[in-house]
């Protein structure tokens, strides 16, 4: 059959989710509005108060960078540890994921890159939740 042949051509060899949020400068733009949004949104702004901001960019810079395949390293401490004692709720990991996605749309990643960086967050909830 003439199609077999097609199975085997490589896939579309676009950006990376990387490259689509901009490598490591874009993801750092990301951060920052996202930490302006956490700072407005009373769900789960008071689980941030007396937080290194700095650092905490730092970090999240680096693990979203990891997360989306580039070539940063996060070495902050594991999700679990971090949120060991923070108790934190679905609706409380549901704002921070939305302001996540606003962040996003204000830097204009696309949708199909939004919902894949999510994707790679997701694996992230038992340890965040600490379930």
């Amino acid at each position: 059959m003439a199609l077999t042949g097609c199975q085997s051509m490589p896939a579309d060899s676009g950006p990376t989710l990387y490259q689509q949020l901009g490598e490591r400068p874009g993801i750092a733009n990301v951060v920052e509005d996202l930490l302006y949004l956490i700072v407005d949104d009373e769900r789960i702004n008071h689980q941030f108060k007396g937080v290194n901001v700095a650092q905490f960019h730092r970090n999240l810079t680096d693990q979203l960078c990891e997360l989306s395949g580039g070539p940063c390293n996060y070495s902050g401490r594991s999700m679990r540890e971090l949120h060991s004692d923070m108790a934190i709720t679905d609706t409380q990991f549901n704002a921070l994921a939305e302001n996540l996605i606003l962040a996003m749309e204000e830097n204009n990643i696309p949708t199909a890159a939004q919902n894949r960086l999510l994707k790679r967050i997701v694996p992230l909830y038992s340890d965040i939740r600490n379930l």
